[in-house]
């Protein structure tokens, strides 16, 4: 896995968990790899691996079954697809529209099929 220098790994690695929920390539229920698998398998320390499962264990995205592994909750689409969209509103959309206004672009312009 490539990490990009600015964001952490821990939060990097969290975001690619969460793609993969959005995705459907993991689902509620799915379990998935140790820390240390996941940690070796990404060549990751597993300490920083422990830090992505405990932020998706707060953030509820999946839970611990003690003895047996982690685990994706039930709703874990439903829960990273309204974070992202908060992020997206709040950090992403505001830049987008104030490089559209900056280029001359309006909404309609975007539906056009020739961009040229």
């Amino acid at each position: 896995m490539n990490f990009a220098a600015e964001k952490p790994i821990y939060l990097q690695i969290v975001d690619v968990i969460a793609d993969r929920i959005l995705s459907g390539d993991l689902r509620g229920g799915d379990r998935i790899p140790s820390v240390r698998e996941y940690g070796a398998d990404i060549g990751v320390n597993p300490n920083t691996m422990m830090r992505s499962y405990e932020k998706l264990t707060a953030d509820g995205v999946i839970y611990n079954r003690r003895g047996i592994g982690y685990f994706v909750a039930d709703d874990a689409r439903e829960t990273v697809l309204s974070a992202q969209r908060k992020e997206f509103m709040e950090k992403e959309l505001p830049a987008i529209r104030e490089r559209m206004r900056l280029l001359g672009i309006d909404f309609s312009t975007l539906n056009e099929t020739d961009h040229a």
